[in-house]
This record gives structure tokens, C-alpha cells and sequence, in this order.
């Protein structure tokens, strides 16, 4: 549309985004129930009647014309997504983000790599539908960014063939510390009357992992897939006009930077040091092939040890500190010789150690033959089933594919000097 006055132009930062059909082959996602979104955020609902509703509520209509961007091309097409660059670095899951892409279907896509199903997975929806602000001129996709707060809205935008039933107003909040805040001003339908068929139906947050195979085992280099390891959703039914929800971040093992931290922070648990990457993770993040790549879980799980019994029984303790990668004993040798040697001790303690060095040599040996078969046979069954394992959840239990998925977002320009970057997509429910 080039016919648009300048006020409802976007203005720069502006990305020209290229869609790699082929960059993944599918979506592998879990659902999860409201009590398992506990983990990485923690999130309250509040009513039209709670004081801290209208607390949360940005009213960009208050805010000075310059502040506020009508985003010309998502306000006047349907099934269309848009990059937009922060001004700050944004915590998501415990990953920085700095760049995120708007969609006019009332979700925003927070994924590091573009592909063909944005609405399955990596997403902050404060009400995902079949949205198309083509329909009236009244309708827009409007944000505003002021360093510490990045605000979309999307106003008095309608659904598609059901355009009667009236108009919608809401946006999402994204603060600089990581809390996401869903505002609904205007609600007209239910939520759970809104029908999925022509494009998913979601409310809440989504994060996932790309994990890839080996070039060997692959006809196509490029194929890669996505595992969702965690999604919030909430209760639908609490969505009504003037209504508002606040997520709140909760600590991750990610922003540990310090091998003394990671292993003894309070604030975090089922943390681990690589220091190879000199990075804290629990291996399951958006770094997780990186992390099986560089054999993290190994150095984490063998780098920390400890072996001891009593002085008085003259074994020789060794302490393996968590955050070094030598042996510092704990007791020397000339510590324990407090009194002429007993030779007949020193050879029966001697074939007791012989003893359990041998077995834990044979445990060690087994196991990491155990993991290189793992990580050598991904797409193997058991050792799959074995990688995917976390907890009482694991992957996947319900499958996105690109095949027989109708084109549900499309490529388009912007005529002029400049060009907008959109996303093509494709509707897999």
C-alpha cells in the first residue's frame, strides 16, 4: 500500500527477510499443563475489577505521536509478520533477544531462525486467531518502544469472516527485566468460541530448541527440527474485556557467568558448568545442540566427583573441585603415616582399591560408550527417547510437518525506497 499518508509509515529499523523452506524439516511440540509453566515464569491473572488492571494498561493514545509507530503494512493486510528491532536486549526464556517479528494474527514470533510454521512454537501470543486489520480502516497494528518498554498493540482489529461479531483491542508488553504483561481492552467474543480451523487458537508463551542431524544420515544437509521444551497457557475463560495478565520471569540457569555461581547460586537448581563454552546451562535451552556438540554433558556430569572414607582406615580421599580440572587431595599421603606401616594392611587396603578403581573404570568406560552411541544414533528409538528425556516431560507428543500445510502467511514489499521483511508461513494446528 503506497498511498498511505507518512504518519503511517513504519520507520526504521527496517529487515528484508529471505524464508528458507527447506531450513526445517518439522516441529516436534509438547504440550504442557498450567501447573508446568512454573518453571521459567511466574504469572497472575487480575479482572476488570482489580485496581492493578488499568495499572498495567499502556495507553499509547496518551503517548506523544512520535513515540507511537503505525506499522502501515501489517495495518492493512491479513496473515502478514514483520521483523522490529528493540532498542534493548529482551530476556525470553533466559535468551537476550534483540530482534522479534510482529505478526497481524495477535501473536509475536521470538524465534532466531525464520521458518514456515511461526504459529507452532517460540511465541509471545496474548490472543494468536485468524486477525485481519485489512478490514476497516480503523484497524491497526501500532507499537512503541521507549528503551525500557516495547509495546504492540493491536487495535479494533477484526476475524476474518466474522468480522460482525465486532472488534478486538489488546497488546502485549515486553519490560526491559524480562516481565511480559497481555492487556485485552476490547473482547467481544470468547476466546473459546473462536474458531481454530483457518489458524491456531493460542494464549501464552513458547520456547524451543533447533536440534540437527548429521550431514551422513541426511539427504538434505539443511533439514533440521524443533523441539518445544516448555509452552505456558492459560485459562482462557479469565480473557475479557479489561482484563490483564503478568508474567513474571523466574531465574535461569543461563544468566549464571561464573563456574561458582552456576553450582552454588540458590536462585537455581539442576545447573551445570561447561567450560569449554564457559557456559552454565541444565541443557535444555535454545544452545542445547551446541551443548551436545561440545560434549557439556559429559564434562558435567564427570568433572564433578567425590570419593572418601575414613582416616583412620588410611585410605587416601580425593576431592575433584567442581570448578578445575585437576585433583586436589584432601589428605596427603604423609599425613596418614602417623606410625611404623603395616604391610599386611597396606596390601589388603591396596587390593580393596585395585578393587574399586577397576569398577569404576569399567562403569566410566560403559557409560561413555553408552553416550558416544547416543549421540552418533540421534534418530535411533532408544537412545532418542533417551536425549529427549527430562524429568516427567519429554519430546514430542504431538508433531508439526510442513507437508499438506496450506500457506497461511505471505511474502510482500513495500513499493518506495524501502522495503518491509515478512515472513511466509504455514498453518500446521
Amino acid at each position: 500500500n503506497t498511498n498511505q499518508p507518512d504518519s503511517l509509515q513504519m520507520s526504521p529499523p527496517v529487515f528484508l527477510l529471505f524464508v528458507d523452506s527447506l531450513s526445517v524439516n518439522n516441529v516436534l511440540v509438547n504440550g504442557f499443563s498450567q501447573e508446568d509453566s512454573q518453571r521459567y515464569y511466574r504469572w497472575q491473572s487480575f479482572g476488570p475489577a482489580d485496581g492493578r488492571t488499568e495499572n498495567l494498561w499502556v495507553d499509547l493514545n496518551n503517548l506523544h505521536k512520535s513515540q507511537v509507530r503505525i506499522h502501515g503494512i501489517l495495518s492493512n493486510t491479513h496473515r502478514q509478520a514483520a521483523r522490529v528491532a528493540l532498542s534493548f536486549d529482551f530476556p525470553f526464556y533466559g535468551h537476550y533477544l534483540r530482534q522479534i517479528i510482529v505478526a497481524t494474527g495477535g501473536f509475536i514470533f521470538m524465534g532466531e531462525i525464520t521458518h514456515r510454521m511461526l504459529t507452532a512454537t517460540q511465541y509471545i501470543a496474548p490472543l494468536m486467531a485468524n486477525f485481519d486489520p485489512s478490514f476497516s480502516k480503523n484497524s491497526t497494528v501500532r507499537y512503541s518502544d521507549n528503551g525500557n518498554l516495547f509495546v504492540v498493540q493491536w487495535d479494533k482489529v477484526r476475524l476474518k469472516d466474522r468480522e460482525a461479531e465486532g472488534p478486538f483491542t489488546f497488546q502485549a508488553a515486553l519490560h526491559k527485566n524480562g516481565t511480559i504483561v497481555f492487556n485485552y481492552r476490547e473482547v467481544p467474543v470468547p476466546v473459546e468460541k473462536i474458531n481454530s480451523t483457518e489458524h491456531p487458537v493460542k494464549v501464552g508463551l513458547s520456547d524451543a530448541f533447533m536440534a540437527s542431524l548429521s550431514s551422513s544420515q541426511l539427504s538434505d544437509s539443511k533439514q533440521r527440527t524443533i523441539y518445544e521444551y516448555h509452552r505456558v497457557e492459560i485459562d482462557t475463560t479469565k480473557i475479557v474485556s479489561r482484563s490483564a495478565f503478568e508474567f513474571l520471569p523466574l531465574p535461569t540457569c543461563l544468566q549464571h557467568t561464573s563456574c561458582d555461581l552456576c553450582l552454588t547460586s540458590n536462585l537455581t537448581t539442576g545447573c551445570g558448568w561447561c567450560n569449554t563454552l564457559q557456559r552454565c546451562s541444565d541443557g535444555i535451552d535454545r544452545h542445547r545442540q551446541e551443548w551436545l556438540d561440545y560434549n557439556c554433558p559429559e564434562e558435567v556430569r564427570f568433572s564433578t566427583g567425590f570419593y572418601s572414607r575414613d582416616v583412620s582406615s588410611r585410605f587416601i580421599s580425593f576431592f575433584l573441585h567442581h570448578c578445575s580440572s585437576h585433583i586436589t587431595p584432601l589428605v596427603s599421603l604423609s599425613d596418614l603415616q602417623t606410625g611404623p606401616p603395616n604391610h599386611k594392611g597396606i596390601t589388603e587396603n591396596t587390593a580393596i582399591i585395585a578393587g574399586v578403581v577397576a569398577a569404576l573404570v569399567l562403569l566410566v568406560a560403559l557409560t561413555l560408550l553408552a553416550v558416544y552411541y547416543i549421540n552418533t544414533h540421534p534418530t535411533v528409538a532408544p537412545p532418542f527417547y533417551l536425549m529427549q528425556r527430562r524429568s516427567n516431560n519429554y519430546w514430542p507428543s504431538m508433531k508439526f510437518r510442513n507437508q499438506g500445510c496450506h500457506s497461511s502467511y505471505a511474502e510482500v514489499e513495500l513499493g518506495g525506497h524501502e522495503k518491509e521483511g515478512f515472513i511466509e508461513a504455514e498453518q500446521c494446528c
